[in-house]
């Protein structure tokens, strides 16, 4: 709690000055309508577009970096792209980041308030970031720009000014928008439209693009030029939350025994019923689904390299999960108490899709608040490597820090892909450069 309150309350000379420009301007704006959030698309879906310039190379920026989500993203698709600068100031999340992506030391800060942009200006496509939710979040203390933190947006802001991008992303909670009356967001907005950009925004919920994680964003881009774009639409959801295990086989992507011996016997090979890693796909029956015959992918139980699968594909190894992260009974008491006489919640575990993944579910807070499982008649909290599994990352993530730290930066982390999804949807190799 107290590095909580030391967060809100940091104040400097800089912040203070940030904090009364954005009251000012909170109190200087006029009645006007809520600002409508920008339309889904129609027609092609955005799975089924392709990038009109994969040639090019798009030169990205982050700030608010943790663990790389949009370089994960572009390293998902397949996509040319060059880290111009990132930085976050965890200590952790640097080590995460230099071990999963390719940046140079020096294009590297810790504070974004001591970042000096300049240098970058007109050598970056594309800006992402997102700032600290926490003055904005519902399970904050919601002090938006009283909050310390909450005046970081205006870092952002200034690194967009800096760096004139021909796009950015900026992805925050969707309390964002109703904070203060609108009014928080309404000074976001302008500021955005001042620096010259065309501002499109929507709350998208990550379980709406593939991923069993209920997790509602506001996501923001900012075209440099006036720019026709409309949200990706939803897609249904394929996955389950406990297909994205580590310990969990019984899923309907991967066969069991006995569908195992029937697809790879030499009598149904012969009769051309089945066939396993072919070159030229068999005549699907309506009812393949149910009955094991046609196609088949084998999947080797070693590491995958991300060549090894489509984007919007998952095939996970099966292991034996550690025994540290099953609950004692105890803890496993408390966790499923339906709360105290003044706080009530629910102790639902086993869920489809999973709640909000927390930067504090380290702390193993109730099951209405985090996510459990029950394995083999046990119940346990997710895994560091379940969790990134669940905002998107693929198992060629390397973890090379803490439990407790990876739960952290998983937490605090921008779902892949809904990123995917806008990067589609937008076409981000339009923006980028023949190097």
């Amino acid at each position: 709690m107290a590095t909580v309150d030391k967060d809100i309350n940091e104040s400097s000379e800089k912040i203070d000055k940030v904090k009364r420009i954005v009251l000012d301007r909170a109190l200087a704006l006029e009645y006007r309508k809520k600002i409508q959030q920008t339309p889904l698309a129609n027609g092609t879906m955005w799975k089924e577009l392709e990038f009109s310039q994969p040639e090019n190379t798009v030169r990205i920026g982050t700030v608010f970096s943790g663990i790389g989500a949009i370089e994960h993203a572009f390293q998902r698709l397949g996509l040319r792209h060059q880290i111009m600068f990132a930085g976050d100031i965890e200590p952790k999340c640097r080590e995460s980041y230099f071990a999963n992506y390719d940046i140079r030391k020096e294009d590297w800060f810790t504070d974004i308030r001591d970042f000096d942009a300049r240098p970058y200006k007109g050598k970056v496509d594309f800006i992402i970031g997102g700032a600290p939710c926490q003055a904005f979040s519902m399970v904050g203390h919601r002090l938006g720009f009283e909050d310390a933190r909450g005046t970081l947006f205006y870092e952002f802001a200034r690194v967009v000014k800096e760096t004139q991008p021909k796009v950015f992303l900026f992805e925050n909670v969707r309390g964002l928008l109703n904070h203060d009356k609108g009014r928080t967001w309404h000074v976001m907005y302008d500021i955005f439209n001042e620096l010259g950009y065309d501002v499109k925004f929507r709350v998208l919920n990550s379980c709406d693009y593939g991923i069993p994680q209920h997790r509602e964003r506001v996501y923001c881009l900012g075209f440099k030029k006036k720019t026709k774009f409309e949200f990706p639409a939803p897609i249904d959801l394929e996955y389950r939350m406990y297909d994205f295990l580590e310990d969990y086989i019984d899923t309907k992507y991967f066969l069991k025994e006995k569908g195992i011996k029937f697809v790879t016997s030499h009598k149904n090979h012969d009769k051309f019923y089945t066939q396993i890693n072919g070159e030229i796909q068999l005549c699907q029956k309506r009812n393949q689904q149910f009955n094991w015959h046609g196609d088949f992918v084998y999947h080797p139980d070693s590491e995958l390299t991300p060549s090894d699968e489509a984007f919007d594909e998952f095939v996970f190894d099966v292991r034996d999960v550690e025994e540290k992260y099953y609950l004692s009974d105890k803890v496993a008491h408390y966790v499923l108490a339906g709360g105290t006489k003044n706080f009530k919640t629910s102790t639902e575990t086993d869920l489809n899709v999973a709640r909000p993944l927390l930067q504090s579910m380290h702390k193993m807070h109730r099951a209405g608040v985090d996510n459990y499982v029950t394995h083999k008649g046990r119940i346990r909290k997710l895994t560091p490597r379940e969790c990134l599994r669940l905002m998107g990352f693929k198992d060629t993530f390397k973890i090379v820090v803490s439990d407790t730290s990876m739960y952290q930066q998983a937490g605090n982390s921008i779902v892949v892909d809904v990123l995917i999804a806008i990067l589609k949807q937008m076409d981000i190799t339009k923006y980028g450069v023949k190097l």
